[in-house]
């Protein structure tokens, strides 16, 4: 198979649960391609289906040309994984670290230091790779994860929410470590990512997952062209429901949402649009506070075919979760 990853009616359950549904994919070699959607969305499961951690209870996976049911040593063999859950020895420096994972991989003792050399001018940790980990701030641990991923030169990397829990300006840098082993080491690199923003500026393509199932896949550009034009959100007094229904027939209107108590209205030529759509709600006594146009968003998209945000999903999915605990603890 030309492809690094072929995902065909990849399905998981859990008992009663269907956390992956259904759902088929590829992913070309080189490319740099992210699993987008909130927590519980079955991100996770996907990867550790695809990384030989979890059985398939139904469908057909390939990666790096490997069948991942069949043949799951020469899987791990092709792959690079940096988990969700920090898997650092805290009392081992950097550069021991990378040593012991690159002898797990067989490595030569040579090999192992001109490889080790190589990853840690890529991460920018050179200079820090004899101080113990535990001394590492969570960005720098992030970086050497992802270089220890790539120690044995891997077909395909894994990252499962590769910048969780950092702070805005070093999940900027993480991305452009991302960047540079796509580009420079010629990986493959499949990430997962609750962030908009971050498969926005990191991937080629991008499925949007919800509930165990592909909502939506294409490039960033592609899905967002989507909606058909720029977005208008509008802050009403009341409720604003009594305002969508006013804008049904108008051809320059796309779409129309009420989301969070407000009114988000998709539609062509937004600059010229926004006095309209304020006459409109003054000709029917609705008093407009607000106004915000921008472009729309991966969020939007989602949005768009799911009808609830990524941050609403994410609470849906945490109150199901408590409320099967709960049935759980009183059987």
């Amino acid at each position: 198979m030309d492809a690094a990853i072929t995902v065909e009616n990849l399905t998981r359950r859990f008992e009663t649960l269907t956390a992956v549904d259904d759902i088929s994919f590829t992913v070309e070699r080189g490319e740099l391609f992210a699993l987008l959607g909130p927590n519980g969305a079955g991100k996770t499961t996907i990867i550790n289906m695809l990384i030989t951690l979890l059985p398939l209870t139904s469908g057909k996976a390939w990666v790096a040309g490997f069948d991942v049911s069949r043949e799951k040593d020469a899987v791990r063999r092709h792959i690079g994984v940096v988990f969700q859950e920090p898997a650092l020895d805290k009392d081992l420096t950097g550069r021991e670290n990378l040593d012991f994972h690159a002898m797990m991989y067989g490595l030569s003792r040579a090999e192992r230091e001109q490889r080790i050399a190589e990853v840690l001018e890529l991460v920018e940790l050179t200079e820090r790779a004899d101080v113990l980990v535990q001394n590492y701030s969570g960005g720098m641990k992030r970086r050497l994860e992802i270089a220890r991923g790539l120690i044995h030169h891997p077909s395909v990397l894994f990252l499962d929410e590769p910048t969780l829990g950092l702070d805005a300006q070093t999940r900027r840098r993480i991305w452009e470590y991302i960047r540079r082993m796509n580009r420079e080491e010629g990986v493959t690199i499949i990430l997962t990512t609750h962030y908009m923003e971050e498969a926005d500026y990191l991937a080629k393509r991008v499925a949007i997952i919800d509930r165990g199932r592909i909502v939506a896949m294409g490039t960033p550009s592609g899905l967002k062209d989507v909606l058909g034009g720029d977005v208008i959100t509008l802050d009403l007094d009341g409720t604003g429901s009594s305002f969508i229904p006013l804008l049904g027939g108008i051809p320059w209107v796309k779409g129309a949402k009420e989301q969070n108590g407000e009114i988000t209205v998709t539609v062509e030529a937004g600059e010229r649009r926004v006095p309209e759509l304020v006459s409109i709600a003054h000709d029917h006594g609705i008093h407009v506070n607000s106004v915000l146009l921008r472009k729309p968003s991966l969020e939007d998209v989602f949005i768009h075919f799911t009808g609830r945000s990524i941050r609403e999903r994410e609470v849906s999915a945490t109150e199901s979760r408590k409320e099967l605990i709960t049935r759980r603890l009183l059987r």
